[in-house]
């Protein structure tokens, strides 16, 4: 371990990682900055128009109304054989009908951004975190804007890899949005920092969300008792984290779409600045928001 009194500027090998900043001064590292929405809430039109959203789940269908034709879609496909994963263009849709409730949410959040899918899970929500593994990294690689993830993997195994790959997206500003187990257990990547990691809530207000002030958990979307696309250009009633994690990859979208060069930290505060239970008032005293919430609900879903 060499003394970091001795360092000097390095880069690392096409990374572009700048371990100090030695002989340069502000004028030299220039950044064309965002002041970000104030209060948190876009400013000007807000419709995630210009932000590519990428849902990486159970592919979506194809001409859904609630959701409209994907920009492209791919699946993550494993050799039987050889073992080697490729990502590869698609036309099959969805699996089961989980991809294709996120991708409406997020059109009903951001009406106008675009939605790109990768399928990483088949038929009844099966799949493997290399599997998964490959679609995310893939997606990173690619640069979306916003990556929605309303899945997750218990195989430690994983974690480190996931961890090291949710920070080189957070570096790169690709926001990865990813819903908590809907279990008390211990799972993957939303227990990370460089992510945006959101459970649900039981408020009736379709267009609440809540900051968490004792994470890992940080946001709650509306989820419980939601209404959602499914697969055959119908609709049904279900509940789950899954479907709180597109409502707020929405807003993120929406955010980027008044205010394109905000970063993922950016990002992060405004969601908690503009969340319903975040008191911006001076020694504010105030109850709190009283719950709308329409009583106890079942969780149908799969994470």
């Amino acid at each position: 371990m060499g003394a970091t009194g001795a360092t000097t500027a390095a880069t690392g090998p096409g990374q572009g990682l700048t371990w100090s900043l030695r002989g340069r001064g502000p004028e030299d590292v220039p950044v064309l900055g965002d002041p970000g929405p104030p209060g948190g809430h876009p400013t000007g039109p807000a419709t995630g128009r210009g932000v590519r959203v990428c849902v990486v789940d159970s592919g979506v269908e194809r001409d859904h109304p609630l959701v409209g034709e994907p920009a492209a879609s791919w699946v993550v496909v494993k050799d039987a054989e050889s073992g080697e994963i490729t990502v590869e263009p698609t036309t099959t849709g969805d699996t089961c009908g989980h991809g294709t409730a996120c991708a409406g949410i997020i059109r009903r959040t951001a009406p106008e951004c675009e939605i790109h899918s990768v399928r990483v899970l088949g038929e009844r929500f099966s799949g493997t975190g290399d599997i998964l593994m490959a679609g995310l990294r893939w997606a990173v690689e690619q640069r979306f804007d916003v990556v929605n993830l309303s899945l997750s993997t218990t195989r430690a195994r994983f974690a480190q890899e996931l961890h090291s790959l949710a920070d080189s997206a957070y570096f790169a500003r690709t926001v990865i949005v990813a819903s908590a187990h809907n279990t008390p257990v211990e799972s993957f990547p939303w227990r990370f920092a460089s992510v945006i990691s959101v459970g649900s809530h039981q408020e009736d207000d379709p267009a609440l969300h809540l900051y968490n002030p004792e994470p890992p958990v940080e946001f709650f979307g509306p989820g419980q008792n939601v209404t959602v696309p499914w697969l055959g250009g119908r609709t049904i009633r279900t509940t789950g984290n899954s479907f709180a994690t597109p409502y707020v990859a929405g807003l993120c979208a929406r955010l980027l779409s008044a205010h394109p060069r905000m970063t993922a930290f950016q990002l992060k505060n405004a969601l908690y600045l503009s969340a319903a239970n975040v008191r911006h008032e001076p020694n504010a005293q105030r109850p709190p928001r009283p719950s709308t919430a329409a009583g106890d609900t079942r969780d149908d879903s799969e994470d």
